[in-house]
């Protein structure tokens, strides 16, 4: 029986508790550089309890990673300063951090920075299925993109993180290749599910040739796509685990399985929900996410591109499946942006005391 504030270990990660801080894109690193309130936005949570914290998504060192502003780099030696300090200031607080590795791929826009022109980057030049708004990856594009994300994981791991996550949900770069819808290729990259998965295999591999072998890396996926809410890449469970088992052999060493609410089940017949399904197909270590402690998930149906205000919600569904061990880690998003610390008052029973998430909270990184 597995609890909410028991330890936790992975290779060379060691944990307090199994409470994570999920990536959240703050956009709030001018000239792609972490400053020092981006530090202690992450030092708060740290002090707050939280076991381990994945950063908002942080862009790899080519021209087109970049689709949203002020989002941080893991590129450049003043960046790397800068993630130097946050990572400090979790450290002393206890806490374990890994830095999201991201490339937007396709939902590029040209203007942001870096990248200026350079237009969205994808398998088909597709963001959205059927219409092609960008450039379609050569087999040295996609060579450079490898080269990009195996440096940004060394680069992390020299710095001091304590693992790394590759960004391979939501309908960006890596998941684009997985996405029938996005990928339209006749090569080796297109067409079976072996091929669309190639790419980020081949991520996966030269990282774990480039850093020790028991540093952790955390793969994010999921089945929906911001395109799409109600696209999948596997439609029963074996086609889920054909699926990672590629993922799995590539390298990957735990999975971050996204859901909009994580307490509905993934297939029919099984309340399992995909972090479960995850885990029992590959034997690997999973973590459930989405709308965790909250009553509704991010956005709406109707695709307002507005985080909704959420109100906090009881945990005892998330507690029972972690105690069923359906799943190892459970990641937290906007209820910790609401309650940096999250954790200590779950851990001291201070339920009563966590205030809901309003998005106007997302115009600040620190109070």
């Amino acid at each position: 029986m597995t609890d909410l504030f028991s330890t936790y270990s992975l290779g060379s990660l060691t944990l307090k508790n199994r409470v994570v801080m999920a990536p959240m894109t703050r956009s709030m690193s001018p000239g792609n550089i972490p400053t020092d309130q981006v530090a202690e936005y992450y030092r708060l949570r740290a002090a707050g309890g939280v076991g381990f914290i994945i950063t908002e998504g942080t862009i790899v060192g080519h021209k087109a990673a970049s689709g949203y502003p002020n989002v941080p780099s893991m590129s450049g030696e003043s960046a790397l300063e800068g993630w130097k300090k946050v990572i400090k200031a979790v450290h002393a607080e206890g806490g374990k951090i890994a830095p999201q590795l991201w490339h937007v791929g396709g939902i590029r826009r040209p203007g942001i920075e870096p990248g200026g022109d350079t237009p969205g980057y994808s398998p088909s030049g597709m963001a959205f299925p059927g219409k092609v708004t960008g450039h379609t990856m050569t087999q040295d594009d996609i060579n450079d993109v490898v080269n990009a994300f195996v440096q940004a994981a060394v680069d992390a791991e020299r710095i001091g993180f304590d693992a790394i996550e590759l960004h391979g949900a939501h309908g960006y770069l890596l998941d684009q290749f997985f996405w029938e819808g996005t990928n339209h290729r006749t090569d080796d990259y297109g067409g079976s599910l072996e091929n669309r998965v190639r790419f980020a295999c081949e991520i996966i591999k030269g990282i774990r040739a480039k850093v020790n072998k028991d540093f952790p890396i955390f793969f994010r996926f999921s089945q929906w796509k911001q395109q799409n809410y109600a696209a999948r890449l596997a439609e029963t469970p074996e086609e889920l685990g054909k699926f990672l088992s590629f993922l799995v052999d590539a390298g990957v060493d735990i999975f971050h399985c996204s859901q909009r609410r994580f307490w509905e089940a993934e297939f029919e017949g099984s309340e399992l929900n995909l972090a479960g399904w995850t885990k029992k197909l590959t034997g690997k270590d999973s973590i459930t996410v989405g709308s965790v402690s909250l009553n509704a998930d991010f956005l709406p149906e109707a695709g307002d591109k507005l985080f909704k205000d959420g109100e906090i919600a009881n945990l005892d569904g998330l507690t029972k499946r972690l105690e069923q061990d359906e799943f190892d880690l459970v990641a937290v998003g906007r209820a910790m942006i609401a309650n940096p610390d999250w954790a200590n008052k779950i851990q001291s029973g201070e339920f009563t005391k966590l205030i809901n998430f309003e998005k106007k909270m997302l115009m600040s990184l620190v109070p």
